[in-house]
């Protein structure tokens, strides 16, 4: 059965430490991933995945309901994933970057290097400007509406739509060059 999102925002009202738990069951592996795409090194995805349970758990008398829980959620796992790669870097990164932080994936043990399509999608994804590669991820694999997007982006759906299908459009062009 899946918890909703009510589920969890009653629970932890009720009972912080189950409502907590509720929302790590919930949300965890999704946001791994999330943050994995942007900082691509399994270590800190883990770390940076860590970071954003400890700031959501210290937040939660933060949230307002303004937003859905899951932008909520994806805001901060986005914003800890461009903390550790402008700590990584030694260089701010954020929304507006737009040289990509991260040019080549991270060689760890958790890429399928076999699948070179695979390889090269994610080389294109990493490509893109930071707006463009949160849009791409957030709506590809995460499966979000462009409200959601927005949110976590803090933009406009429109903003968002538009981030994604320029994504798109490049990530074609870059898988359809020879490189």
């Amino acid at each position: 059965m899946k918890t909703s999102e009510n589920d969890i925002l009653s629970a932890l009202k009720a009972d912080p430490d189950r409502g907590f738990r509720m929302l790590m069951d919930k949300y965890k592996e999704p946001v791994y991933w999330h943050i994995r795409r942007l900082v691509t090194a399994h270590a800190d995805a883990q770390d940076t995945t860590q970071e954003t349970f400890v700031r959501v758990f210290r937040s939660l008398d933060k949230f307002r309901g303004d937003s859905s829980l899951t932008s909520w959620v994806y805001r901060i796992a986005t914003n800890e994933a461009l903390r550790q790669l402008s700590n990584r870097n030694g260089r701010h990164i954020g929304l507006d970057t737009e040289e990509p932080a991260v040019k080549a994936i991270a060689a760890d043990g958790y890429v399928d290097y076999a699948d070179l399509e695979a390889v090269k999608l994610q080389k294109a994804i990493l490509s893109l400007p930071t707006k463009q590669q949160l849009a791409f991820n957030l709506r590809y694999y995460d499966e979000l509406a462009y409200d959601d997007i927005a949110q976590i982006t803090g933009s406009t759906a429109a903003a968002a739509k538009a981030n994604y299908h320029v994504a798109k459009e490049k990530i074609v062009e870059y898988m359809n060059s020879n490189d």
